[in-house]
Protein backbone atom coordinates (compact mmCIF):
# COMPACT_ATOMS: atom_id res chain seq x y z
CA UNK A 1 0.00 0.00 0.00
CA UNK A 2 2.08 2.94 -1.20
CA UNK A 3 1.29 6.32 0.30
CA UNK A 4 1.14 7.89 -3.14
CA UNK A 5 -0.86 10.86 -1.94
CA UNK A 6 2.29 12.13 -0.28
CA UNK A 7 4.26 11.91 -3.51
CA UNK A 8 1.48 13.99 -5.03
CA UNK A 9 2.21 16.93 -2.74
CA UNK A 10 5.76 17.31 -4.08
CA UNK A 11 4.57 20.58 -5.52
CA UNK A 12 6.66 23.31 -7.08
CA UNK A 13 8.75 23.91 -3.93
CA UNK A 14 12.39 22.92 -4.27
CA UNK A 15 14.06 20.30 -2.09
CA UNK A 16 17.23 21.37 -0.27
CA UNK A 17 19.64 19.24 1.71
CA UNK A 18 19.85 19.54 5.48
CA UNK A 19 22.61 18.64 7.87
CA UNK A 20 21.86 15.59 10.03
CA UNK A 21 19.61 16.37 12.97
CA UNK A 22 20.76 15.92 16.54
CA UNK A 23 21.35 12.43 17.81
CA UNK A 24 18.44 11.12 19.85
CA UNK A 25 20.41 8.08 21.03
CA UNK A 26 20.23 7.30 24.72
CA UNK A 27 23.58 8.38 26.22
CA UNK A 28 23.61 5.54 28.75
CA UNK A 29 26.36 3.09 27.84
CA UNK A 30 26.32 -0.60 28.56
CA UNK A 31 28.36 -1.94 31.47
CA UNK A 32 31.09 -4.44 30.83
CA UNK A 33 28.87 -7.28 32.00
CA UNK A 34 25.82 -6.32 29.96
CA UNK A 35 25.20 -7.48 26.37
CA UNK A 36 26.36 -4.99 23.76
CA UNK A 37 23.75 -2.44 22.69
CA UNK A 38 22.14 -2.70 19.26
CA UNK A 39 22.34 0.54 17.30
CA UNK A 40 19.57 1.35 14.80
CA UNK A 41 19.14 4.29 12.47
CA UNK A 42 16.04 6.36 11.73
CA UNK A 43 15.96 8.54 8.60
CA UNK A 44 13.24 11.19 8.56
CA UNK A 45 12.34 14.14 6.36
CA UNK A 46 11.79 16.07 9.57
CA UNK A 47 12.20 19.33 7.65
CA UNK A 48 11.00 19.37 4.05
CA UNK A 49 9.16 21.47 1.45
CA UNK A 50 5.93 19.77 2.53
CA UNK A 51 6.19 21.43 5.93
CA UNK A 52 8.11 21.17 9.17
CA UNK A 53 7.28 18.05 11.14
CA UNK A 54 5.06 16.54 8.43
CA UNK A 55 7.09 13.32 8.39
CA UNK A 56 8.27 13.14 12.01
CA UNK A 57 5.47 10.92 13.34
CA UNK A 58 7.04 7.53 12.47
CA UNK A 59 10.37 8.59 13.99
CA UNK A 60 8.75 9.77 17.22
CA UNK A 61 6.66 6.63 17.51
CA UNK A 62 9.72 4.42 17.06
CA UNK A 63 11.74 6.41 19.59
CA UNK A 64 8.90 6.18 22.11
CA UNK A 65 8.72 2.40 21.67
CA UNK A 66 12.46 2.00 22.12
CA UNK A 67 12.42 4.15 25.26
CA UNK A 68 9.68 1.96 26.75
CA UNK A 69 11.47 -1.21 25.66
CA UNK A 70 14.81 -0.15 27.16
CA UNK A 71 13.09 0.75 30.42
CA UNK A 72 12.01 -2.91 30.58
CA UNK A 73 15.56 -4.14 29.99
CA UNK A 74 15.78 -4.01 26.18
CA UNK A 75 16.00 -7.12 24.02
CA UNK A 76 17.38 -10.02 26.04
CA UNK A 77 19.47 -7.47 27.91
CA UNK A 78 20.59 -5.56 24.80
CA UNK A 79 19.70 -1.88 24.86
CA UNK A 80 18.46 -0.67 21.48
CA UNK A 81 19.98 2.73 20.79
CA UNK A 82 18.61 4.97 18.05
CA UNK A 83 20.59 7.40 15.90
CA UNK A 84 18.42 9.78 13.88
CA UNK A 85 19.09 11.83 10.76
CA UNK A 86 17.01 14.53 9.06
CA UNK A 87 17.45 14.36 5.29
CA UNK A 88 15.64 17.65 4.65
CA UNK A 89 13.27 16.03 2.19
CA UNK A 90 15.89 15.87 -0.57
CA UNK A 91 17.58 13.01 -2.39
CA UNK A 92 21.00 14.51 -1.69
CA UNK A 93 20.25 14.76 2.01
CA UNK A 94 18.86 11.25 2.06
CA UNK A 95 22.03 9.82 0.54
CA UNK A 96 24.09 11.71 3.11
CA UNK A 97 21.96 10.33 5.94
CA UNK A 98 22.06 6.68 4.92
CA UNK A 99 25.81 6.76 4.33
CA UNK A 100 26.45 8.36 7.69
CA UNK A 101 24.26 5.87 9.51
CA UNK A 102 25.52 2.81 7.65
CA UNK A 103 29.21 3.65 7.23
CA UNK A 104 30.03 5.89 10.19
CA UNK A 105 27.51 4.96 12.87
CA UNK A 106 27.55 1.28 11.86
CA UNK A 107 23.86 0.78 12.52
CA UNK A 108 22.57 -2.78 12.61
CA UNK A 109 19.34 -1.82 10.84
CA UNK A 110 17.12 1.08 9.86
CA UNK A 111 13.62 1.38 11.26
CA UNK A 112 10.54 3.56 10.67
CA UNK A 113 12.03 5.43 7.70
CA UNK A 114 9.83 8.29 6.50
CA UNK A 115 11.71 9.91 3.63
CA UNK A 116 10.14 12.15 1.03
CA UNK A 117 12.82 11.11 -1.49
CA UNK A 118 14.40 7.79 -0.50
CA UNK A 119 17.32 8.21 -2.91
CA UNK A 120 19.62 6.14 -0.69
CA UNK A 121 17.45 3.03 -0.80
CA UNK A 122 19.68 1.19 -3.27
CA UNK A 123 22.72 1.91 -1.10
CA UNK A 124 21.01 0.56 2.01
CA UNK A 125 19.95 -2.57 0.15
CA UNK A 126 23.36 -3.01 -1.43
CA UNK A 127 24.95 -2.98 2.01
CA UNK A 128 22.52 -5.65 3.20
CA UNK A 129 21.12 -3.43 5.95
CA UNK A 130 17.55 -4.39 6.91
CA UNK A 131 15.16 -1.43 6.74
CA UNK A 132 12.08 -2.40 8.70
CA UNK A 133 8.66 -0.80 8.90
CA UNK A 134 9.31 2.18 6.62
CA UNK A 135 6.55 4.37 5.23
CA UNK A 136 6.21 3.59 1.48
CA UNK A 137 6.02 7.15 0.18
CA UNK A 138 7.70 6.23 -3.10
CA UNK A 139 8.48 2.89 -4.75
CA UNK A 140 11.58 1.80 -2.80
CA UNK A 141 9.79 -0.74 -0.61
CA UNK A 142 8.43 -2.48 -3.72
CA UNK A 143 11.83 -2.38 -5.44
CA UNK A 144 14.74 -3.48 -3.24
CA UNK A 145 15.52 -6.54 -1.15
CA UNK A 146 16.30 -5.90 2.54
CA UNK A 147 13.63 -3.16 2.61
CA UNK A 148 10.39 -4.01 4.45
CA UNK A 149 7.59 -1.43 4.32
CA UNK A 150 5.05 -1.18 7.12
CA UNK A 151 2.22 -2.48 4.90
CA UNK A 152 4.07 -5.48 3.46
CA UNK A 153 4.67 -6.27 -0.21
CA UNK A 154 4.14 -9.13 -2.63
CA UNK A 155 6.42 -7.66 -5.33
CA UNK A 156 9.62 -9.54 -6.25
CA UNK A 157 11.83 -6.63 -5.05
CA UNK A 158 14.74 -7.52 -7.28
CA UNK A 159 15.89 -3.99 -8.14
CA UNK A 160 13.06 -2.72 -10.33
CA UNK A 161 9.72 -1.40 -9.07
CA UNK A 162 7.00 -4.01 -8.84
CA UNK A 163 6.95 -6.43 -11.74
CA UNK A 164 9.32 -5.28 -14.50
CA UNK A 165 8.68 -1.65 -13.66
CA UNK A 166 4.91 -1.87 -13.27
CA UNK A 167 3.20 -1.48 -9.91
CA UNK A 168 -0.34 -2.47 -8.97
CA UNK A 169 -2.88 -0.86 -6.68
CA UNK A 170 -6.10 -2.31 -5.35
CA UNK A 171 -9.53 -0.72 -5.30
CA UNK A 172 -10.41 -1.70 -1.74
CA UNK A 173 -10.95 1.85 -0.51
CA UNK A 174 -13.34 2.72 -3.35
CA UNK A 175 -15.18 -0.60 -2.95
CA UNK A 176 -15.53 -0.08 0.79
CA UNK A 177 -17.19 3.32 0.43
CA UNK A 178 -19.37 2.12 -2.42
CA UNK A 179 -20.64 -0.79 -0.32
CA UNK A 180 -20.84 0.86 3.10
CA UNK A 181 -21.68 4.48 2.26
CA UNK A 182 -23.56 3.86 -0.98
CA UNK A 183 -21.34 6.47 -2.66
CA UNK A 184 -21.80 6.76 -6.41
CA UNK A 185 -20.54 10.18 -7.59
CA UNK A 186 -16.93 10.90 -6.71
CA UNK A 187 -14.77 13.96 -7.24
CA UNK A 188 -10.98 14.13 -7.14
CA UNK A 189 -9.40 17.53 -6.46
CA UNK A 190 -5.80 18.06 -7.50
CA UNK A 191 -3.25 20.75 -8.26
CA UNK A 192 -2.04 21.71 -11.74
CA UNK A 193 1.26 20.04 -10.93
CA UNK A 194 2.55 16.83 -12.48
CA UNK A 195 2.83 14.63 -9.38
CA UNK A 196 -0.55 15.75 -8.05
CA UNK A 197 -2.24 15.29 -11.44
CA UNK A 198 -0.64 11.86 -11.90
CA UNK A 199 -1.91 10.62 -8.54
CA UNK A 200 -5.36 12.07 -9.30
CA UNK A 201 -5.48 10.03 -12.51
CA UNK A 202 -4.73 6.89 -10.53
CA UNK A 203 -7.55 7.70 -8.11
CA UNK A 204 -9.94 8.30 -11.00
CA UNK A 205 -8.93 5.01 -12.64
CA UNK A 206 -9.69 3.09 -9.47
CA UNK A 207 -12.99 4.86 -8.89
CA UNK A 208 -14.16 4.21 -12.46
CA UNK A 209 -13.25 0.54 -12.18
CA UNK A 210 -15.64 0.35 -9.23
CA UNK A 211 -18.45 1.96 -11.21
CA UNK A 212 -18.36 5.51 -9.84
CA UNK A 213 -19.35 8.53 -11.85
CA UNK A 214 -16.19 10.63 -11.58
CA UNK A 215 -15.40 14.33 -11.68
CA UNK A 216 -11.91 15.79 -11.89
CA UNK A 217 -11.34 19.21 -10.31
CA UNK A 218 -8.03 20.98 -10.98
CA UNK A 219 -6.87 24.02 -9.02
CA UNK A 220 -3.92 26.30 -9.61
CA UNK A 221 -1.24 25.59 -7.04
CA UNK A 222 -0.06 29.18 -6.82
CA UNK A 223 -3.51 30.80 -6.86
CA UNK A 224 -6.07 28.10 -6.02
CA UNK A 225 -9.71 29.06 -6.53
CA UNK A 226 -11.39 26.72 -4.08
CA UNK A 227 -14.64 28.68 -4.20
CA UNK A 228 -15.12 27.70 -7.84
CA UNK A 229 -14.37 24.07 -6.99
CA UNK A 230 -16.89 24.11 -4.15
CA UNK A 231 -19.58 25.60 -6.40
CA UNK A 232 -18.99 22.90 -9.01
CA UNK A 233 -19.10 20.12 -6.40
CA UNK A 234 -22.50 21.37 -5.27
CA UNK A 235 -23.82 21.72 -8.83
CA UNK A 236 -22.79 18.16 -9.71
CA UNK A 237 -24.17 16.47 -6.62
CA UNK A 238 -20.90 14.90 -5.48
CA UNK A 239 -21.33 12.52 -2.54
CA UNK A 240 -17.71 11.46 -1.93
CA UNK A 241 -14.53 13.49 -2.30
CA UNK A 242 -10.90 12.38 -2.70
CA UNK A 243 -7.90 14.64 -3.09
CA UNK A 244 -4.31 14.78 -4.28
CA UNK A 245 -3.35 17.79 -2.17
CA UNK A 246 -1.49 18.69 1.00
CA UNK A 247 -3.10 19.39 4.37
CA UNK A 248 -3.11 23.16 3.83
CA UNK A 249 -4.97 22.78 0.54
CA UNK A 250 -7.47 20.42 2.13
CA UNK A 251 -8.20 22.92 4.87
CA UNK A 252 -8.78 25.68 2.33
CA UNK A 253 -11.06 23.44 0.28
CA UNK A 254 -13.10 22.49 3.33
CA UNK A 255 -13.58 26.12 4.31
CA UNK A 256 -14.74 26.94 0.77
CA UNK A 257 -17.17 24.01 0.89
CA UNK A 258 -18.50 25.20 4.25
CA UNK A 259 -19.06 28.70 2.92
CA UNK A 260 -20.86 27.35 -0.16
CA UNK A 261 -23.04 24.96 1.83
CA UNK A 262 -21.55 21.87 0.19
CA UNK A 263 -22.06 18.60 2.05
CA UNK A 264 -20.65 15.18 1.15
CA UNK A 265 -21.09 11.75 2.69
CA UNK A 266 -17.33 11.38 2.99
CA UNK A 267 -14.20 13.39 2.35
CA UNK A 268 -11.50 10.72 2.22
CA UNK A 269 -7.98 11.73 3.19
CA UNK A 270 -4.74 9.82 3.60
CA UNK A 271 -3.03 8.40 6.66
CA UNK A 272 -0.72 11.41 7.00
CA UNK A 273 -3.74 13.51 8.06
CA UNK A 274 -5.02 10.93 10.58
CA UNK A 275 -4.06 12.90 13.68
CA UNK A 276 -5.30 14.94 16.62
CA UNK A 277 -4.50 18.13 14.67
CA UNK A 278 -7.73 17.88 12.66
CA UNK A 279 -9.58 20.68 14.56
CA UNK A 280 -6.75 23.11 13.83
CA UNK A 281 -6.18 21.90 10.26
CA UNK A 282 -9.89 22.22 9.43
CA UNK A 283 -10.76 25.19 11.60
CA UNK A 284 -13.86 27.03 10.46
CA UNK A 285 -15.22 24.03 8.55
CA UNK A 286 -17.04 21.86 11.08
CA UNK A 287 -19.37 20.30 8.51
CA UNK A 288 -16.57 19.20 6.21
CA UNK A 289 -14.40 18.22 9.18
CA UNK A 290 -17.04 15.84 10.46
CA UNK A 291 -17.25 14.22 7.03
CA UNK A 292 -13.52 13.47 7.12
CA UNK A 293 -12.51 9.80 6.76
CA UNK A 294 -9.10 8.14 6.62
CA UNK A 295 -7.89 4.67 5.70
CA UNK A 296 -4.70 2.75 6.36
CA UNK A 297 -3.31 -0.67 7.21
CA UNK A 298 -3.01 0.02 10.94
CA UNK A 299 -5.47 0.09 13.84
CA UNK A 300 -7.03 3.41 14.85
CA UNK A 301 -4.92 5.08 17.56
CA UNK A 302 -8.16 6.23 19.25
CA UNK A 303 -9.23 2.63 20.03
CA UNK A 304 -8.27 3.12 23.66
CA UNK A 305 -9.84 -0.17 24.78
CA UNK A 306 -7.43 -2.24 22.69
CA UNK A 307 -4.42 -3.22 24.86
CA UNK A 308 -1.74 -2.59 22.24
CA UNK A 309 -3.23 0.82 21.44
CA UNK A 310 -3.36 1.69 25.13
CA UNK A 311 0.31 0.71 25.47
CA UNK A 312 1.16 2.93 22.49
CA UNK A 313 -0.71 5.93 23.88
CA UNK A 314 0.83 5.57 27.35
CA UNK A 315 4.33 5.13 25.96
CA UNK A 316 3.93 7.92 23.43
CA UNK A 317 2.68 10.37 26.05
CA UNK A 318 5.55 9.43 28.40
CA UNK A 319 8.09 10.02 25.63
CA UNK A 320 6.49 13.36 24.75
CA UNK A 321 6.67 14.52 28.37
CA UNK A 322 10.30 13.38 28.68
CA UNK A 323 11.26 15.35 25.57
CA UNK A 324 9.33 18.53 26.31
CA UNK A 325 6.62 17.89 23.73
CA UNK A 326 2.86 18.30 23.99
CA UNK A 327 1.77 15.02 25.60
CA UNK A 328 -1.38 13.46 24.22
CA UNK A 329 -0.97 14.70 20.64
CA UNK A 330 -1.23 11.49 18.64
CA UNK A 331 -1.13 10.50 15.00
CA UNK A 332 -1.52 7.32 13.00
CA UNK A 333 2.03 7.67 11.73
CA UNK A 334 3.29 7.68 15.31
CA UNK A 335 1.47 4.41 15.87
CA UNK A 336 2.98 2.96 12.70
CA UNK A 337 6.46 4.02 13.81
CA UNK A 338 5.82 2.35 17.18
CA UNK A 339 4.72 -0.82 15.35
CA UNK A 340 7.84 -0.69 13.13
CA UNK A 341 10.15 -0.61 16.16
CA UNK A 342 8.15 -3.45 17.70
CA UNK A 343 8.57 -5.48 14.50
CA UNK A 344 12.35 -5.06 14.48
CA UNK A 345 12.74 -5.84 18.17
CA UNK A 346 10.39 -8.82 18.02
CA UNK A 347 12.70 -10.21 15.34
CA UNK A 348 15.75 -9.43 17.49
CA UNK A 349 14.20 -11.16 20.51
CA UNK A 350 14.21 -14.56 18.85
CA UNK A 351 17.54 -13.92 17.16
CA UNK A 352 19.38 -13.09 20.40
CA UNK A 353 17.85 -15.82 22.56
CA UNK A 354 20.32 -17.83 24.60
CA UNK A 355 22.99 -15.18 24.37
CA UNK A 356 23.30 -15.21 20.57
CA UNK A 357 24.73 -12.10 18.95
CA UNK A 358 22.39 -9.97 16.79
CA UNK A 359 22.43 -11.32 13.25
CA UNK A 360 20.95 -9.56 10.20
CA UNK A 361 20.29 -12.83 8.39
CA UNK A 362 18.24 -14.10 11.31
CA UNK A 363 16.23 -10.85 11.43
CA UNK A 364 15.49 -11.07 7.72
CA UNK A 365 14.35 -14.67 8.02
CA UNK A 366 11.84 -13.43 10.60
CA UNK A 367 10.69 -10.70 8.21
CA UNK A 368 10.33 -13.12 5.28
CA UNK A 369 8.55 -15.89 7.15
CA UNK A 370 5.20 -17.14 5.86
CA UNK A 371 3.40 -16.30 9.10
CA UNK A 372 1.76 -12.86 8.86
CA UNK A 373 2.82 -10.22 11.36
CA UNK A 374 0.30 -7.92 13.08
CA UNK A 375 2.28 -6.09 15.82
CA UNK A 376 -0.02 -7.37 18.60
CA UNK A 377 -3.04 -6.27 16.59
CA UNK A 378 -1.78 -2.83 15.60
CA UNK A 379 -1.37 -3.82 11.94
CA UNK A 380 -3.58 -5.65 9.51
CA UNK A 381 -1.62 -8.93 9.09
CA UNK A 382 1.15 -8.51 6.50
CA UNK A 383 3.82 -10.63 4.84
CA UNK A 384 6.57 -10.30 2.25
CA UNK A 385 5.67 -13.37 0.21
CA UNK A 386 6.95 -12.38 -3.23
CA UNK A 387 4.80 -13.46 -6.17
CA UNK A 388 6.42 -14.21 -9.54
CA UNK A 389 3.53 -12.58 -11.40
CA UNK A 390 1.24 -9.73 -10.38
CA UNK A 391 -2.08 -10.96 -8.98
CA UNK A 392 -5.25 -10.12 -10.89
CA UNK A 393 -7.08 -9.77 -7.58
CA UNK A 394 -5.97 -9.52 -3.98
CA UNK A 395 -7.62 -9.85 -0.61
CA UNK A 396 -6.71 -6.67 1.24
CA UNK A 397 -7.56 -5.70 4.81
CA UNK A 398 -7.83 -2.10 5.86
CA UNK A 399 -8.52 0.16 8.78
CA UNK A 400 -11.17 2.83 8.32
CA UNK A 401 -12.03 5.70 10.66
CA UNK A 402 -14.01 8.93 10.54
CA UNK A 403 -13.51 12.12 12.48
CA UNK A 404 -16.18 13.20 15.00
CA UNK A 405 -16.10 16.40 17.06
CA UNK A 406 -18.09 14.62 19.77
CA UNK A 407 -15.83 11.58 20.12
CA UNK A 408 -13.35 11.05 22.98
CA UNK A 409 -15.60 12.62 25.58
CA UNK A 410 -16.37 15.65 23.45
CA UNK A 411 -12.72 16.46 22.73
CA UNK A 412 -12.98 15.13 19.20
CA UNK A 413 -11.38 12.04 17.75
CA UNK A 414 -11.44 9.22 15.23
CA UNK A 415 -14.21 6.64 15.33
CA UNK A 416 -13.41 3.20 13.93
CA UNK A 417 -15.68 1.99 11.15
CA UNK A 418 -15.69 -1.53 9.76
CA UNK A 419 -14.31 -3.20 12.88
CA UNK A 420 -10.99 -4.92 13.44
CA UNK A 421 -8.71 -4.28 10.42
CA UNK A 422 -7.74 -7.96 10.40
CA UNK A 423 -11.35 -8.78 9.50
CA UNK A 424 -12.27 -5.71 7.45
CA UNK A 425 -11.10 -7.25 4.18
CA UNK A 426 -12.14 -7.15 0.53
CA UNK A 427 -11.06 -9.07 -2.55
CA UNK A 428 -10.56 -6.48 -5.26
CA UNK A 429 -8.87 -6.13 -8.66
CA UNK A 430 -5.27 -4.93 -8.91
CA UNK A 431 -4.82 -2.12 -11.42
CA UNK A 432 -1.45 -1.46 -13.10
CA UNK A 433 0.30 1.88 -13.04
CA UNK A 434 3.76 3.20 -13.84
CA UNK A 435 5.69 4.99 -11.08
Amino acid sequence: MAVLALTAVLVAAGCGSRLPERDFADPTSATTSAPAPVRVGIVTSATSPVGGGAFSGPRDGALAYLDALNARGGVNGHRVEAVTCDDGGSGVGNNECVRRLVDQDKVFALVATSALDYAGASYVSGKGVPDIGGIPIGTAYDTYPHLYGIYGSDAPREGTPGWDGTLYAGTEVYRWFKDRQQARTAAVVHYNQSASARYAQQLLQGLRSEGYKTISEQVDFALPNFRAVAADLRARGVDILFDAMDTHGNGQLCRAMQAAGVTVAAKVTNVQNWATTVPADYQGAAGCRNALWATSGSRNYDETGQPAVAAFRNGMAAWQRAHGKDAGQFSQWQLEGWAAAMWLTDALTGCTAGGAAPDRGCVERFMNRAQPYDARGLLAPVTFAALPDPPATRRTCLSVARWSDTAQGGHGGWVTEGGDPAGNCLTVPQLPYSP
